[in-house]
């Protein structure tokens, strides 16, 4: 599993919702001006990146034939 170069897509897919979720939760706890330029933009880049991520995970038990 370590060696597929599908399952790496998939970490760094879902790392990335992390990282991007880390930072909207972010701006919004900083609030004021800073929530409110940014932390609505931050929140769609996380529904898309998540997209991607269940796209990926999808698209590796399908090919890996589901077990």
């Amino acid at each position: 599993m370590t060696q597929d170069p599908l399952f790496f897509l998939v970490v760094i897919a879902v790392a990335a919702v992390l990282i991007i979720l880390m930072m909207g939760i972010g701006t919004f706890g900083a609030g004021g001006e800073l929530a409110r330029k940014h932390s609505n933009r931050l929140m769609r880049y996380r529904v898309i990146a998540q997209a991607i991520a269940i796209a990926c995970i999808l698209l590796y038990v399908y090919l890996r034939g589901g077990s």
